[in-house]
């Protein structure tokens, strides 16, 4: 293996509006679709200083032909950086791996098109549901490439990781299923809190809404306040019910009302089988001792969101309700990073054979 600077001179500079990039065992030429959105920008984020990966091509079909820079300033220190360009004026030949940052439906479109050879992180909700029918009901329109949902792993890495070293379409998880599906899904399968009394009380920053402007989304709108949406019908309801019914085997259905707001899940649940808030505490440091990301905070701590900004980190702890036989999860984790680019990132490695840690071991930003 080349050290990390040698790997770093063996980025290839930029030629007119595309990067020549030169392929090699240990370094993945990586196309990221619709980095001019906040999840792709994220991406670019975390892969600028990852001595394994080049940036070959960036798409943005608004704002193509504009430099990154000029998209996001704050990402001008990258310089082997070039122009945005339109998905029709990427080079595949020339690219290893794609991270797929593009709107539902659009998405499987594009990956439908992509050649066979290439591995993708896809960032949509797209291929996350096993279920093309399940898709349509909750997406608003028939799946267009369900023989790739078929192929499609679901990329909630710690949970999956053998499956995801092995896959070459990853379904990377959406933000709020990430919080819950971690704490719960051991608990589930070890029986200890009942699959028919769950309540999850979850909340995300603005930025999962995407950079497209709305009104909904104006600073004035939501500043100084907090407000649910997506009352009984959040797109991620399916995919978080999918996750829970595969660990406890059976159906599980879940009340669940997200708030705009961190990203934090506050999750209440029914004891089963002698199980107390300790216990599930003690499973859950068992089950993901010496996991990279996950953290099972000591008795008593509470999780904050602003404890996992900008990192990759997902801070769990247990508490015990007032109401005899139930306790309260609490999960955290920056739903950017965790909750999107960074767990992309993540599965990216795993699939290219990379250590799965490389480029994530920021720590959080404080204050």
């Amino acid at each position: 293996m080349k050290t990390a600077g040698a790997q770093r001179a063996a980025v290839r500079p930029r030629v007119g509006r595309k990067m020549v990039c030169k392929a090699s065992a240990d370094v993945a030429r990586v196309a990221v679709l619709g980095a001019s959105g906040y999840t792709g920008a994220e991406v670019v984020r975390l892969s600028a200083l990852h001595p394994n990966i080049t940036i070959a091509a960036l798409t943005g079909e608004k704002q193509a032909g504009k430099s990154f820079a000029e998209v996001f300033p704050h990402l001008v220190s990258a310089s082997n950086i070039g122009a945005l360009v339109k998905i029709a004026d990427v080079d595949f030949d020339q690219v290893d791996a794609v991270f797929c940052c593009l709107p539902h439906a659009t998405t499987q479109q594009i990956i439908k098109s992509l050649p066979t050879n290439l591995k993708i992180v896809d960032l949509s909700a797209d291929f996350r549901l096993r279920d093309v029918n399940t898709y349509a009901q909750w997406y608003g329109g028939e799946h267009a490439a369900p023989e790739l949902q078929e192929e499609a792993v679901y990329g909630l890495t710690e949970l999956k990781r053998e499956e995801v070293k092995k896959a070459r379409l990853v379904a990377n998880p959406g933000c709020y299923p990430t919080t819950v599906q971690i704490p719960l899904v051991p608990l589930l399968e070890k029986g200890l809190i009942s699959k028919d009394d769950i309540i999850i009380d979850a909340k995300s920053g603005v930025s999962g809404a995407g950079r497209a402007a709305k009104e909904s989304n104006l600073y004035t709108e939501i500043a100084e306040g907090i407000n649910a949406y997506g009352v009984s019908s959040h797109r991620h309801m399916p995919e978080i019910e999918q996750g829970l019914s595969d660990a406890a085997g059976a159906d599980v259905r879940v009340s669940f009302t997200p708030h705009l707001m961190g990203m934090q899940s506050t999750i209440y649940v029914k004891l089963e089988n002698g199980a107390t808030p300790d216990s599930l505490r003690a499973e859950l440091e068992a089950r993901y001792a010496g996991e990279p990301f996950v953290r099972i905070l000591p008795k008593g701590v509470v999780p904050h969101t602003r404890h996992v900004r900008g990192s990759n980190f997902c801070f769990i702890n247990v508490f015990p309700d007032r109401i005899a036989g139930r306790a309260i999860v609490i999960c955290v984790i920056d739903n950017l990073v965790k909750g999107a680019s960074g767990q992309a990132l993540q599965n990216l490695n795993l699939v290219m054979g990379f250590p799965e840690t490389t480029g994530l071991l920021q720590l959080a930003m404080f204050p």
